[in-house]
C-alpha cells in the first residue's frame, strides 16, 4: 500500500494510513473531493475521514501521479483516468475542455478516485471447462455476460492468463492471445509494461477502439485468440466478423443479466443471430466467480440451448 500512499500530500497520507492500518486487504477505493472529506471504500462499508481536502492538495496529488509532468499524461487525463504503477487507476473529474466534440483536457480538477487493483488468480477456473476446446487446443468463441460490478473484467483477465500460459491440469498448451484493452482496465499497462499477469504468450494493444485494435493485432501479431471487454458498439460487428473470418477465435464480454437483456442490444442481437458465438456464459450476480447459466449453439437448428448452470 505504500506505493499508493506516496501519491498523497503528507497530511492526507497520514490520515489514510491511520484508517487502513488493519483493513488494507479490503480497501477498494480512496476518494478525494475538493472542499470535501476523504472517503474510503472497503468491501463491506465506507469510512468518512473528517479532513477537508483543499484544491491545492488535489493539484499536488495530481502532480505526483503525473510525475510532475501533467502534459505527458494529457491523453490519459482526457480519457478521465490515469493508470499508475501496480495497475491501480485514478479517475478524475473537473471542467472538460472540448474541441470538435472530443475531450482534449480536464481543467480545474475537482475529484480523484483511486481504485485499488487486485488480480484474483484462479477466478476463471469455473469457466475453463466451457471455454477451452481441448480437442483443438483452442477456445470456443465465447460471450461472457454480467451486469456492471459482477467481476467480468477480473475473470477475463485471469482467463487470458490461463489461455496464454497453458493449463497443465487440463493438458491445454499455451497459445497466442491478442488483447484489445480499450480503457486500460485489463492489462493496466504502465510505461508499456502490463501491471497484471497476462500470461507468457499475450500481446496487448491499449487505448484504441476495439474495431481498430482487433485489425491491428491480427495483421501484426497473428493471435489464435482475440479478446476484448464490453462489446456492444455497432463497429464491433464488422471487427469481430473480420477476426472470425481470419481464423481467430474470440472471447468477449458484455453487459446484461439474461438473454432478454442482450437481445435488446441490436449489436449483440445481430452477433447472436449470425451465430458468431459458440458459447454464451452468464455470471452469477450474487457471488463473484460463479456461473449462473451457460448456453451453447445447437448446430442442428442453429439456436442457443441451455447446457449448464451453477
Amino acid at each position: 500500500m505504500n506505493h499508493i500512499l506516496k501519491y498523497f500530500p503528507d497530511k492526507i497520507e497520514k490520515k489514510i494510513a491511520e484508517e487502513i492500518l488493519d483493513k488494507v486487504d479490503s480497501l477498494e477505493e480512496i476518494r478525494l473531493r475538493s472542499q470535501r472529506p476523504i472517503i474510503l471504500k472497503f468491501h463491506e462499508a465506507e469510512k468518512i475521514i473528517k479532513y477537508t481536502v483543499t484544491t491545492e492538495e488535489i493539484l499536488a496529488c495530481l502532480q505526483m501521479i503525473c510525475e510532475n509532468s501533467i502534459y505527458t499524461y494529457q491523453n490519459q487525463i482526457s480519457s478521465g483516468f490515469i493508470t499508475i504503477k501496480g495497475g491501480h487507476r485514478v479517475g478524475l473529474t473537473g471542467s472538460c475542455v472540448v474541441e470538435e466534440g472530443k475531450v482534449i483536457n480536464i481543467n480545474y480538477v475537482y475529484s480523484l478516485n483511486f481504485r485499488i487493483a487486485r488480480q484474483v488468480v484462479g477466478s476463471s477456473n469455473k469457466l475453463l471447462r466451457y471455454i477451452l476446446n481441448l480437442e483443438e487446443n483452442n477456445v470456443f468463441n465465447t460471450l461472457i455476460v454480467a451486469p456492471p460490478g459482477a467481476g467480468k473484467t477480473t475473470i477475463l483477465r485471469d482467463l487470458i492468463r490461463q489461455v496464454s500460459s497453458g493449463v497443465k491440469e487440463m493438458k491445454f498448451k499455451a497459445i497466442n492471445v491478442g488483447v484489445v484493452d480499450e480503457r486500460g482496465e485489463i492489462a493496466a499497462l504502465y510505461k508499456g509494461v502490463p501491471q497484471n499477469d497476462m500470461g507468457v504468450k499475450t500481446d496487448v494493444i491499449e487505448n484504441v477502439h476495439k474495431s481498430v485494435g482487433i485489425r491491428m493485432l491480427i495483421r501484426s501479431m497473428a493471435p489464435k485468440v482475440v479478446v476484448a471487454d464490453e462489446i456492444g458498439n455497432k463497429d464491433d460487428i464488422e471487427a469481430i466478423n473480420y477476426a472470425m473470418c481470419s481464423g481467430c477465435k474470440g472471447i468477449f464480454t458484455a453487459h446484461g443479466g439474461n438473454f432478454e437483456d442482450i437481445m435488446l442490444n441490436p449489436v449483440l442481437k445481430n452477433l447472436l443471430n449470425l451465430h458468431v458465438f459458440e458459447k454464451v456464459i452468464f455470471l452469477d450476480t450474487t457471488q463473484k466467480g460463479n456461473i449462473s447459466e451457460v448456453y451453447e449453439i445447437n448446430k442442428k437448428n442453429t439456436t442457443y440451448e441451455k447446457v449448464g448452470d451453477k
